[in-house]
């Protein structure tokens, strides 16, 4: 079925499905529970960065299920954290990503009032979903952007086009939790800026559209989005759409893609790449209504209620589909040891790969120099990539679980390769 289609085919059915089952509306948070700097001024200004840090010493402090490390340390010397929130370590784990682009704050807004609340909720239903998944939670991703409310960080970088190359301490400290706790899911939000009537719904999403995705976890990531997180939104009021596509106005039917690519450095992509299940969240900045124009704190609330709104999707999606969310991000990593099929170095899900794209009979491995492997072994052990030791430099083979992501970190072809490794034929 046409994805518009389906979307508007659940809008009612899926009323039921997206009434929160584990999220608490703030207000239900218990009297004793910390409130963010957003709340307490009732959306007026974006809680401070203080305003988190004691947020988040509280909830560590207060709850067992909850704990705050530092994963990474920023070039101005601002911490990023991730918050872990369970009973226990589970198999099933859920990352939030939130406000890599620092001049986008309704998402982080979100997940700290998310944590908040589950981290107080004392309802069986929060209890049992938090036995069984755990939620790992990077509450500001680009720590530097947010305190100079600019999209990149200290240095400018796009952190959202840095997970490949990984050149920043702030992508690099995201790649690290990828690799060692290999979450089933991951969840990006952010903010766009809207295109009156062909591009201006309340929050649009996005899968992994990069071809070498496995297409089990891209159908998972396309039904969080189509029957979870859209119905959800839809439900609690908010317009959904694809992001990246205009659309026509009246008839609901594409107009241009703008946006959403699968190149493979964008974390929406590098999630299915690495066999997550990903999903790109973008809540519309500009006011809908003159309501919104007419009150700033109106319309920062509604920016961030959408966020929330959608989460309440994912967290109902992950209660539901553990089973098959699992059994589809297991196989697909075990998938790359069997060495076998091509590697797409270009296109996209809705843009197949030309033959230049497509490397149709991939070496077993290639060969790094010594200087290379020197420079570029801290980014490949990031990544997760196993390495052997050969002569004075070395080997990455193929056979093994980030398959396709070793020929996009190192084949020529590979427009975001970190350095052009020799492709080897003979093993």
């Amino acid at each position: 079925m046409n994805p518009r289609k389906r979307v508007l085919a659940l809008a009612t059915a899926g009323a039921a499905l997206a009434a929160p089952l584990v999220v608490s509306a703030p207000a239900q948070a218990t009297s004793t529970a910390p409130r963010t700097g957003f709340e307490q001024t009732n959306g007026a200004r974006w809680t401070s960065q203080p305003e988190e840090q004691r947020l988040l010493a509280a909830v560590d402090k207060a709850s067992d299920r909850v704990s705050v490390s530092r994963i990474g340390t920023t070039k101005q010397d601002r911490p990023v954290q991730l918050v872990r929130i369970g009973t226990h370590r589970t198999a099933n784990t859920v990352l939030l990503i939130c406000s890599q682009h620092g001049d986008e704050p309704s998402g982080r807004e979100a997940c700290l009032t998310q944590i908040r609340d589950l981290a107080y909720a004392k309802d069986k239903a929060t209890q049992a979903f938090l036995a069984r998944t755990t939620l790992l939670v990077v509450p500001t991703a680009n720590p530097d952007g947010r305190a100079a409310d600019t999209r990149g960080n200290s240095d400018g970088i796009d952190i959202n086009r840095d997970h490949i190359a990984l050149k920043t301490a702030e992508a690099r400290a995201m790649a690290a939790v990828i690799r060692d706790r290999r979450p089933d899911v991951i969840y990006d939000l952010h903010e766009y800026g809207a295109t009156p009537r062909y591009y201006d719904k309340a929050l649009f999403d996005l899968w992994p559209r990069n071809l070498n995705t496995d297409t089990k976890v891209h159908d998972e990531a396309e039904t969080l989005s189509l029957d979870y997180v859209r119905p959800a939104a839809n439900a609690a009021g908010h317009s959904t759409g694809t992001y990246g596509i205009w659309t026509d106005p009246v008839t609901g039917d594409p107009v241009k893609q703008t946006a959403g690519d699968g190149q493979e450095r964008i974390l929406r992509n590098v999630s299915g790449v690495k066999h997550a299940v990903g999903l790109l969240i973008e809540s519309r900045v500009d006011p809908g209504t003159p309501a919104e124009e007419a009150d700033a704190s109106l319309n920062n609330r509604r920016r961030r209620d959408s966020q929330l709104a959608a989460l309440g999707g994912l967290l109902r999606f992950t209660k539901e589909r553990v089973g098959r969310v699992e059994a589809a991000t297991g196989a697909a990593r075990l998938a790359g040891f069997r060495d076998t099929g091509p590697i797409y170095v270009g296109g996209a899900d809705n843009d197949p790969a030309g033959p230049a794209e497509t490397i149709q009979d991939p070496p077993c491995g290639y060969r790094l120099t010594a200087d290379q492997f020197a420079e570029y072994k801290d980014e490949l052990s990031l990544h997760g990539i196993t390495v052997r030791k050969s002569g004075s430099g070395a080997f990455v083979p193929l056979r093994q679980s980030e398959r396709a992501l070793v020929a996009l970190l190192l084949d020529a072809r590979a427009p975001y390769h970190l350095t052009e490794g020799a492709p080897d034929t003979s093993c």
